[in-house]
This record gives structure tokens, sequence and C-alpha cells, in this order.
């Protein structure tokens, strides 16, 4: 066979022959840039493996200019095909740059399963996976929960150890810092409450009656629900970032190092600022709806806020208060909890934190829903 050459794109010259016969003879020339395009090994591969296939390929690089990687590429695809063909490729003809670059890019073998799988996996694969995911994170929070409760009992004993400053500075954030947008959130709820109260009791002329449906409602059940689901936004999403990110940075391995339980040092502290807490701004959203729901009775309704207030106390009394103030205080547990466990499991990434957060509010708000659902039951069970 006399010489041929290949059709590339760009400045990229291949040209072939089979001199002797048993000697397949590649000629690289011009100048090879990744800009011009990678050329195909389809025409080389169809001579090479032709009968009766070379004994050898060598290569002549004397007219080679300059040269990227695009020229390894092309190179190393076609000593694969010649692998599989059994032909041997000499590497003399090749620049040494070049030689060092395909010898330390074959020094580690690919592992079979570094490539990603293309197409989904079976359905019952999936579901299985899944419910093995569920087991093991219902696992972990269990656990969780176990190891923060043994806190809270050393705790008890006077035998924990974490910094009484940062429980006084967890108090304020929980507490102090959270009244603003507690504020907002209860006097808009009041005020919802009144007016969708108004327009069916002002049908039966019964508008008083608005004063009973805002008390009632923000003491049992909207004070402490929609206090709890603030801070789950607020506080529940900063205590996962904040243990995210000391988990990124291994702080939490430092402490772990020390000798320093996380669970009392960094959990501890968190979940009894909340617990202390949401119960007090629970009783705050409470009076600050009863103020909206007398907004739209007063302004709207032509009630006098005597009379607002007098219908608003005789419709109230203690148990209705300790009721909200148990959802309260359960919402509390559950929020902190709920913020640290995602903390604690975040992963060693930035995108980590995020998820870490997000995961931690929406677990706090679905544990608050179905929570207050079962007190309610109970509730209703025990005449309370």
């Amino acid at each position: 066979m006399g010489n041929a050459s290949v059709k590339t794109a760009g400045k990229m010259d291949i040209s072939f022959s089979r001199q002797p016969a048993d000697r397949f003879i590649v000629k690289l020339g011009g100048n090879w840039n990744i800009a011009d395009g990678l050329p195909s090994t389809e025409q080389l591969q169809k001579q090479i493996g032709a009968a009766p296939a070379p004994a050898r390929v060598v290569f002549d690089t004397r007219g080679l200019g300059d040269w990227d990687s695009s020229l390894l590429t092309f190179l190393i695809e076609l000593m694969g095909f010649c692998g599989q063909k059994g032909v041997a490729v000499s590497k003399e003809g090749l620049p040494e740059g070049v030689v060092r670059l395909i010898n330390l890019a074959s020094a580690v073998p690919e592992e079979k399963e570094a490539r990603k799988q293309s197409g989904r996996e079976p359905f019952l694969s999936r579901v299985g996976e899944a419910t093995l995911e569920v087991a093991k994170s219902a696992g972990e929070m269990l656990s969780f929960i176990g190891e923060a409760f043994l806190a809270f009992l050393r705790f008890l004993r006077g035998t924990a150890r974490f910094r009484r400053s940062d429980l006084v500075l967890l108090i304020q954030e929980c507490g102090v810092q959270a009244l603003p947008i507690v504020s907002l959130i209860s006097v808009l709820v009041g005020l919802i409450l009144a007016f969708v109260g108004a327009v069916q009791l002002k049908l039966f002329g019964a508008q008083i009656y608005v004063a009973d449906l805002v008390g009632i409602g923000m003491a049992r059940e909207m004070g402490a629900m929609m206090t709890a689901i603030v801070m789950a936004g607020r506080t529940g999403a900063a205590f996962a970032a904040q243990l995210g990110t000391m988990e990124v940075n291994e702080e939490i391995d430092a402490l772990k190092t020390l000798g320093v339980s996380p669970m009392e040092f960094l959990v501890l502290p968190r979940m009894l600022a909340l617990v202390l807490m949401l119960p007090l701004l629970c009783l705050y959203a409470d009076l600050m709806g009863i103020v909206g729901g007398g907004i739209i009775g007063v302004g709207m309704l032509d009630i006098s806020p005597m009379q607002y207030f007098n219908e608003t106390m005789s419709a109230l009394n203690l148990t209705q208060f300790i009721a909200g103030l148990i959802k309260a205080g359960v919402f509390g547990v559950l929020v902190a909890l709920s913020g640290c466990l995602r903390g604690m499991q975040c992963g060693r990434s930035a995108s980590a934190v995020g998820d870490a957060a997000t995961s931690a509010v929406v677990t706090a708000i679905v544990s608050i829903i179905v929570s207050d659902a079962i007190l309610t039951v109970i509730y209703d069970r025990i005449g309370m």
C-alpha cells in the first residue's frame, strides 16, 4: 500500500503508509490546536484492522509543529484501538513531552464505575434504595433524640458541659430579636381571623362574637402554631446553617477530639433557649393577635374597645392559654431538634449547608403540623 492521508480540520496533517508490510507508519505534521477540532481515527482504524494486520505501528513526527491536548486525545484513542487488535505501538517517534503525558494518563487505570451510568435504574431498585434511606434516616433521628435526652438529663444533674454565656446569647437571639417578626405575623393573623369571622357573623347580627373567635383561636391554636412556624424558618434554619458550617470547617470534629460532647456544647443550649422562649413568644403572639382582631372589631364592626375587651375576657380562661403554652413548648423542642439534627448531618460542602437549612425548615414544619394534630386529639379526649 502506498502513501495516503486523512482529511483533518484546521492545520493538522496526518498521513500513513505500510512500508514494509508489517509496519504501519503514521506521519503527523502541522500544528495541532484543539480549537480546530479533533481529527477522526476511523480511517486509520480501518487500515490497521485490514488484513493482513501490521505487527506494529510507528510514528513520524518530524513535520510536527505546535501541539496541545488534541494530539494526546488522538493518540490515546488510536493506541486503545491497537491494543484491542493486538497491534504493538512504538512511541519512539513521538516528542518526549507527548510520551510523558501518555505515560501519566495510562499510569492509573480507569475505575470500572468511574463513568456516569446512562439510563434510569429499575423502579423496584429505586423503591428499595428509598426505603433503605428512610430506615437509615429514622435510625439516625432516634439516636439523635436519645442523645439529646441524655444531655438534658445531665443538665438537670448539673454535669452538662456548655458555656452559660452561649445560652444567654441564644436566649436573646430566640427571644428579643424575634419580637418584630412575631408581632407582624400575629397582628396579621388576628386581622384575618376577625375579618373572616366578621363576614359570616354579620349575617346573624352577632358581630360581638368576633372577640370570642379571635381570642380562643389565638390562645389555643394560631398563636403557638404561627410562632413556631416563624421560628422554624428564622431560628431553626439558622441553627442548621451554624452547625452545618461548623461541620464543614471540622470544628465539631475538633470538639470530639478534645473530649467535648457536641450534643452538650452545641445542641443543648439551643434546645433550652427555644424551649424557654417559645412559650413566652406564644403569649406575646396571643396578645398581638387579639389586638389585630380588635382593630377589625372596632374599625369595621362598630364595637367599642371596652365591649371587645369584656367579650374577650369572658371567652378566655386559663385552660385556653395552658393548652396553647403546652403546644408552644412541644413545638420549641421540635424546632430545635430539627435544626440541630440537620446541621449535624450536614455534608462537607458549601451546597450541603444550604440543603441542611432547607431540610431543617421542612422537617420542623411537618413535625409542628403532625404534633399539633396529635395534641388537638388528646385535648379533645381529656376535655381540655
